[in-house]
């Protein structure tokens, strides 16, 4: 039976947060810049200097990756390995939001790819032998192939090798980061109803016998 512990309640705002700063944030800043593509043109672009608001996709990219440090930090019961890869996927997004790619193009890239990675690959480290639900491996690895695959989808089409020519960069790139955002949550939500439906980990036969006792 899975091992749980209580999620605290900042981790549970982190984990609702974060998705709304990403989705919400580029949905915001893509209805400010006249004429922007949002089908073709990437997430980069609305944070660039030259984007007519680039502080609210800033804002949203800053706020997704400290969302996601604060909920690897508040990930009580999922194995240190995956709530590592989770903040460190949270510590690049922020670090994507502070190097604009018109300014600095080449760590944003960087710091781009490792937040990709992360936020990809952490579930393979966020599984439990007795784990149920998203902590199953086999639910958790599966999470990680499909982030991955969405991933992959997305570097294809940025680098116009895909059958579109590159013409789905923008959406691609706004399945697998709302993907991502997403995935903590259901974590979260999921410990969180292990918890308050009772079924928090117990040695397997106490209740029957407490019950066999109590008769």
């Amino acid at each position: 039976m899975t091992r749980t512990r209580q999620i605290p309640w900042w981790a549970v705002a982190s984990a609702v947060t974060a998705p709304i700063a990403m989705i919400g944030g580029f949905l915001l800043a893509e209805s400010l810049q006249a004429g922007f593509d949002p089908v073709e043109e990437t997430i980069s672009a609305l944070a660039a200097t030259t984007a007519s608001a680039p502080g609210v996709m800033t804002a949203g990219l800053a706020v997704t990756g400290v969302c996601h440090v604060i909920t690897a930090l508040g990930l009580r019961g999922v194995p240190r390995a995956g709530r590592v890869v989770l903040a460190v996927g949270g510590v690049a997004t922020a670090a994507v939001a502070a190097l604009p790619v018109d300014v600095a193009g080449g760590p944003h890239g960087l710091a781009a790819g490792v937040a990709f990675a992360g936020l990809s690959l952490w579930p393979l480290g966020a599984w439990r032998r007795e784990g149920t639900g998203p902590l199953r491996r086999e639910v958790a690895w599966g999470a990680a192939a499909v982030l991955t695959g969405l991933l992959v989808w997305f570097v294809l089409e940025l680098q116009q090798v895909t059958s579109t020519g590159g013409a789905l960069t923008g959406a691609s790139e706004r399945v697998v980061a709302g993907a991502q955002a997403v995935w903590p949550l259901v974590v979260v939500l999921w410990l969180r109803r292990l918890i308050t439906g009772g079924r928090a980990a117990r040695p397997p036969g106490r209740r029957g016998a407490r019950t066999a006792k109590d008769g």
